[in-house]
């Protein structure tokens, strides 16, 4: 690497609070500041130094303490660090504040996730998200943006030339011009869910199945989504390396045909509006018919994160959906026994290991029912012919005294059809005709 790419590394030191009023979720600890670290490196940083903090309360002014923040801003003097990054929720004011105590850029959590989606954002759909959830972290960070010509205006006459009235005013127009940008953007993003929603339907019509892979970020979704069907997925060892919803065709059998997608991954501490901004990816999950909850089993904080992510299916609404808790990366497993038992499958992504057991379960639990049959068209029955091609699979057509049509056929499709078919399915008999 050349010295002039290494300038242009970010070079940040990492601080984290650990305090009994705060919630477990809100707290610090090593795992989550390890976390924080690797969330830096995705973004493109490099950390060289870390503080976590043991306190009874976070300070209201500079939430760490003035004796902490005398210490972080030496660490930042002699690590030539230009950031400084929390692992906690910073309230607008502490950050300002604590930009002017040490002298470099401050951020916390929130704002450094926003960042990394932001790079990898890639479909128009995935901006959209991202710029709204940007917009929503920004607009309360306003007034501390502006705090202090707010206040020179109502100290009352002692105001510096030019800063009576002109702050505030400046305050207001930026949140107007942001309140309009977040509905303008809300408004594309109900476009966008329309069309999803009328690609769902269609599914529904057709019986196409749709499973959803959900798990924690860098738990290995996408390597599983291109192993299973031969997509060309970018998989790389890294946070939320995908954030654009991909969906690919998964032949299961020759009778059954799902459609699977691979979903941004969750993390600890996400924050809330970039859930909200991300339910049209997101909502998927609540209109699957079967969620893989991806689970690392060969991180040791693989129950936590898994807790994390059942947490955020219960939010987005699909605590009810049919699951398989799929264990990947079991060629990595450091316990004694894997884990195993109903609706869990253990596997390797990167080898295949497994792989032939998740199928049969995923087949289990989404066959339709549907049969390959050979039906006998007579020719004034044409239009049958296009309903098939419409809501059917069909693999042959052939015209002889009568349209003969190999295809495999929906339940629904095999009763409307039945006086048609001569091969492969008979209607169940009643039960008085046994």
């Amino acid at each position: 690497m050349t010295e002039q790419n290494t300038k242009e590394i970010n070079r940040a030191v990492l601080v984290g609070l650990s305090a009994h009023c705060l919630s477990a979720e809100e707290n610090a600890t090593e795992t989550t500041m390890e976390e924080l670290e690797d969330l830096l490196e995705t973004a493109g940083g490099t950390c060289v130094g870390s503080v976590l903090q043991n306190k009874d309360t976070p300070d209201p002014r500079t939430f760490i303490g003035e004796g902490k923040v005398a210490e972080v801003r030496e660490l930042v003097e002699n690590s030539g660090a230009d950031m400084v990054i929390f692992d906690n929720a910073l309230s607008p004011s502490q950050q300002r504040v604590l930009s002017e105590e040490l002298k470099v850029a401050v951020m916390d959590r929130s704002a450094l996730i926003l960042d990394i989606f932001a790079q990898r954002a890639r479909t128009r759909e995935g901006r959209l998200q991202v710029e709204l959830a940007q917009y929503q972290y920004l607009l309360p960070r306003l007034t501390g943006m502006w705090g202090h010509l707010v206040r020179q205006t109502a100290s009352g006459g002692k105001s510096p030339i030019g800063t009576r009235g002109p702050g505030e005013t400046q305050l207001e127009t930026d949140r107007r011009h942001i309140r309009r940008k977040i509905s303008k953007l809300k408004e594309e993003l109900e476009e966008v869910r329309r069309v999803r929603g009328v690609q769902r339907e269609r599914r529904i019509k057709n019986e196409v199945p749709v499973v959803a892979i959900v798990g924690y970020t860098n738990a290995g979704k996408s390597t599983l989504l291109n192993k299973l069907t031969g997509a060309d997925i970018p998989a790389n060892n890294r946070l939320f390396d995908t954030l654009d919803t991909t969906t690919r065709t998964l032949e299961i059998s020759d009778t059954c045909t799902v459609l699977i997608s691979d979903t941004v991954g969750f993390i600890s501490k996400l924050p809330h509006h970039l859930v909200e901004a991300f339910k049209a990816t997101l909502e998927e999950l609540s209109y699957a018919d079967l969620l893989l909850h991806v689970i690392d089993s060969s991180n040791p904080e693989w129950r936590d994160q898994a807790a994390v992510v059942e947490k955020l299916i219960v939010e987005l609404g699909a605590a009810e959906t049919p699951r398989i808790d799929v264990f990947n990366k079991c060629d990595r497993y450091t316990g004694e026994i894997v884990p195993h038992g109903e609706d869990i499958v253990a596997i390797s992504a990167k080898t295949g290991q497994g792989l032939d057991q998740l199928l049969e379960q995923i087949g289990k639990r989404l066959d339709t029912g549907a049969c390959r049959v050979v039906l006998h068209l007579p020719y004034d029955q044409g239009g049958l012919l296009d309903m098939l091609y419409r809501d059917a699979k069909v693999e042959q057509v052939e015209y002889g005294e009568t349209i003969e049509v190999t295809g495999i056929l929906t339940p629904i499709l095999l009763g409307r059809m039945k006086d048609y078919i001569v091969e492969g399915w008979k209607p169940p008999k009643e039960f008085w005709e046994d």
